[in-house]
């Protein structure tokens, strides 16, 4: 049966190059898929910044509970701006016996002018700097709050040559000060972190948020120190304080927030599109192989009336597929290497993942795209020939010549629930708004397209008979005979039709919805922005400016009104778990006039002390109305319970919740503002020099137009929805791809049934027309379906995701769909038609293929 199987692999050639393109294309891009995942899987990262610390105590986490339909759930979350550890649990670290150094350290973004630029630093308190470590190479360690340390790299930024005892202004915590350089340092490993400076350990404490908290704590064990024993007491004392213990390569998680953040994203990545790509793959090949298998039931026939066995018309069948797919394994894993490699190139590029980040394994993405393609192919082949096989020889003979006049009824009712829960689904986004975000709603509108691709699939012979006899009588109108040859043909091979039915719709309705989803969204982001921002200046600092910049800003004549705005996030509990949503903090006083959050219920004038503002989706997903009390957590897991004051639709460009600046302070890395909205009075010829002294007042800052600022945004949001689009082509390609081979391995696969339309007297012409007639109505049943279930799609999650009722489409979107959709049909049957019709009816009578 082996050598059976490779000799009608060569007799079939059509389907098994069919076959072969899909296997392999979809191994490619499995395998694209998976290195990335593995990769993000694998990334550990190595410390640098605090490389000579032996343990680290931090608190980056924070485990909850949660209440949902009465069952409690505790969940783990990332703190999104990163948790504190009280001081004062250094002191009673460095009790214990074998420790040398214990350093509470604060990281503190600071700016030193450095011969007319601006280089941005990080500062620390001296005592942190043994955590690297660094080493003093010129004078001495800082002594004063006047005094600080700098590393080498910043004493020879922008060819200065500073020395110890020069004097250098520094910006850290929205203020400037003149220093005494006491040291230049060096590190003793190699790294490619930030610049550093350092200050006093009480100046540093004096500058950060919080004097009595730290970002972490650093411990170097004494030489021969026992270290299992010293890190399980530092875990206990950690503990009572909600702290965690970090030792060996967990140290490095730490530091590489980028990196980490990359490696997440990788891993969501394969999450939320990596299973959709692979069902899509999975979906493609079982219908390609399970089409190739279904055109060559005459031969299994006709095997079986020859006293083949079941079993062996099954290895035979399995033999075939295994040959191919280890063809495509073979061809497609190099393939996905070098995909994955233009991706990550791609990546970095355009700052997904920080330069350098390693794509890493590739050994267990290989061994599960095999079993995975080999598997998927041969079920879809056995599935697809277990009636020819099952049932006796004669039987076989006569369905190989006609299709069965009946469906089965598990499809049937497989059909009609996967239709019910495509509308499930639907309801469920209507119900329930604001459930998902960002990635996941992506994730979402795939899911519920996949449910109603599969539903029209497995419908899809009753589709075709419907449709057949609905579009019977238009067709015979428009194409006569032809027309009634047409309705008769696409009624009783209504069962084969069904692959390429569903590879149409497929295609339409992924070109039709998620690719468009993505314009939608950064639609209305800028939409949204450029409605809602009402001040014409943004005062904006890398390192973020003090209260004082808004005051000083409101007295710059011709200034109606300036807002502090600072960006955060906060973490809420959603539908039986937690998760981080964007948030900003404000200064209510007159926000109202550089800001329009276009307020539906309340008053921004009202966030006052312990209130908060919600968009209407945050509000709707959190069951909360105008007045009650809202539980969630600040950025550094402080708990609050906040009185609603206002709600609003501008979610998508403000964020979904906005606090009062006083209830974030303290609570965010530095109590400063990334920027500050002014609003002038036109006409004011005094106001450009105010501003201009402004800027004067906090060096590192610089003022702009907010209309720059929304050009930007656009810009912004096409770069970041790059990544996303990238994934939606694949899938749309994929998707064409599918729809085309299909079609084509369908239309070659009518030799025989053309050669016998002639040969009874059909001309050529004729022939042609009844194809063009059969090709309008399939078409015209796929882009009925296929837009429907683009349209449901798409307007369920734009309307969850901005509250729109009307989605946008760009102006040539749905004429790029549907005609590409017909070109696809059009070229896909015509050509392989064409070259049949080329052929004597009499030397294509006696094949099926």
């Amino acid at each position: 049966m082996l050598m059976l199987a490779l000799r009608m692999l060569r007799h079939r050639i059509g389907s098994a190059v069919a076959t072969l393109v899909a296997l392999t294309c979809g191994v490619t891009i499995l395998m694209s898929m998976g290195l990335l995942v593995e990769s993000g899987l694998r990334f550990t990262p190595e410390p640098q910044r605090y490389a000579a610390a032996d343990i680290l105590v931090a608190d980056r986490d924070m485990t909850v509970e949660t209440t949902e339909f009465g069952q409690t759930t505790t969940v783990t979350v990332d703190l999104p701006t990163g948790g504190t550890v009280p001081v004062a649990l250094a002191e009673r670290v460095r009790q214990l016996p074998d420790v040398a150094v214990v350093a509470a350290d604060r990281s503190i973004q600071a700016v030193v002018p450095v011969q007319d630029t601006a280089q941005e630093a990080v500062a620390h308190g001296w005592s942190s700097a043994a955590l690297t470590p660094y080493q003093i190479v010129d004078g001495d360690q800082p002594d004063t709050t006047d005094e600080v340390a700098i590393d080498v790299r910043l004493a020879t930024a922008a060819g200065a040559q500073l020395r110890p005892g020069d004097q250098i202004p520094v910006l850290a915590a929205g203020t400037v000060r003149e220093y005494r350089v006491s040291g230049i340092v060096e590190r003793a490993t190699d790294g490619d972190g930030p610049s550093a400076l350092f200050f006093t350990d009480d100046h540093a404490a004096a500058l950060s948020p919080d004097p009595d908290r730290a970002g972490l704590i650093g411990i170097v064990l004494a030489r021969g120190a026992d270290s299992a024993a010293v890190t399980a007491e530092v875990g206990r004392l950690a503990a009572e304080s909600g702290a965690t213990v970090h030792t060996g390569a967990k140290r490095g998680k730490l530091e590489h927030s980028e990196a980490l953040a990359a490696a997440d994203m990788l891993i969501q990545l394969g999450a939320v599109f990596g299973g959709y790509v692979a069902g899509l793959v999975l979906f493609v090949v079982a219908g390609t192989v399970g089409l190739a298998v279904r055109h060559r039931r005459r031969d299994l026939a006709l095997l079986r009336a020859v006293a083949a066995t079941p079993g062996q018309v099954r290895l035979m069948i399995v033999a075939e597929v295994a040959q191919l797919s280890i063809v495509s394994v073979v061809l497609g894993i190099p393939a996905g290497l070098w995909a994955t490699d233009w991706v990550h190139g791609q990546l970095v590029i355009r700052g997904f993942i920080p330069h350098g980040f390693p794509l890493d394994g590739g050994a267990l993405s290989a061994v599960a795209v095999s079993a995975a393609t080999v598997l998927a192919a041969v079920s879809a082949a056995l599935i697809a020939a277990r009636r020819t096989v099952r049932i006796r020889p004669t039987e076989a003979l006569g369905e190989a010549a006609v299709e069965p006049a009946r469906s089965s009824r598990v499809r049937l009712v497989a059909g009609l629930v996967a239709l019910g829960g495509g509308v499930g689904i639907g309801v469920g986004l209507a119900m329930f708004p604001a459930v998902v975000r960002g990635q996941a709603a992506l994730g979402v509108a795939t899911g519920m397209l996949f449910v109603f691709v599969l539903a029209a699939a497995l419908l899809a012979p009753w589709i075709n008979r419907y449709a057949a006899r609905a579009l019977g009588p238009v067709l015979r109108a428009v194409w006569g005979d032809s027309g009634y040859l047409a309705a008769a043909n696409l009624r009783a091979n209504a069962q084969g039709m069904a692959t390429v039915l569903t590879a149409l719709v497929l295609s339409v309705g992924f070109g039709g919805s998620i690719w468009f989803l993505q314009d939608n969204l950064q639609q209305e982001t800028v939409a949204q922005t450029r409605d809602g921002m009402l001040a014409q200046h943004a005062l904006v600092s890398a390192v973020g400016l003090p209260a004082t910049a808004v005051a000083d800003a409101r007295e710059v004549p011709g200034v109606v009104a300036a807002t502090g705005i600072r960006r955060t996030s906060v973490i809420v509990p959603m539908m039986g778990a937690a998760e981080p949503v964007d948030a900003q903090a404000i200064d209510p006083d007159g926000a109202d006039q550089t800001l329009d959050l276009s307020v539906t219920q309340g008053s921004l004038a009202d966030l006052r002390g312990e209130t908060v503002a919600l968009s209407t989706m945050q509000a709707s997903s959190q069951g909360v109305d105008l007045g009650d009390q809202v539980e969630m957590w600040l950025g550094d897991g402080t708990p609050v319970s906040l009185r609603l004051v206002a709600i609003y639709d501008r979610g998508l460009a403000f964020g979904n919740v906005t606090l009062n600046r006083e209830t974030a302070d303290g609570h965010t890395p530095t109590d400063l503002d990334d920027q500050v909205l002014i609003r002038t009075e036109p006409g004011n010829g005094e106001t450009p020099a105010g501003l201009a002294g402004l800027v004067e007042r906090y060096p590192g800052s610089g003022l702009t137009e907010t209309r720059v600022i929304d050009a930007q945004l656009a810009t912004d949001l096409a770069l970041s929805a790059w990544l996303n689009k990238l994934l939606i082509g694949i899938m749309v390609g994929y998707a064409a791809l599918a729809a085309a081979n299909t079609m084509i391995m369908a239309a070659l696969a009518r030799g025989r049934e053309l050669a016998l339309l002639r040969l009874v007297g059909v001309t050529t012409r004729q022939v042609k027309r009844m194809v063009h007639a059969e090709q309008v109505g399939l078409l015209g049943t796929s882009l009925l379906i296929g837009g429907a279930i683009a349209a449901v799609t798409l307007v369920s999650v734009v309307r969850m995701l901005t509250g729109q009722l009307v989605p946008y489409v760009p102006p040539l979107g749905w004429v790029s769909i549907i005609g590409g959709t017909t070109l696809l049909a059009l070229v896909t049957t015509v050509a392989p038609i064409s070259a049949l019709l080329r052929t004597p009816p009499v030397d294509s009578i006696g094949i099926k293929e």
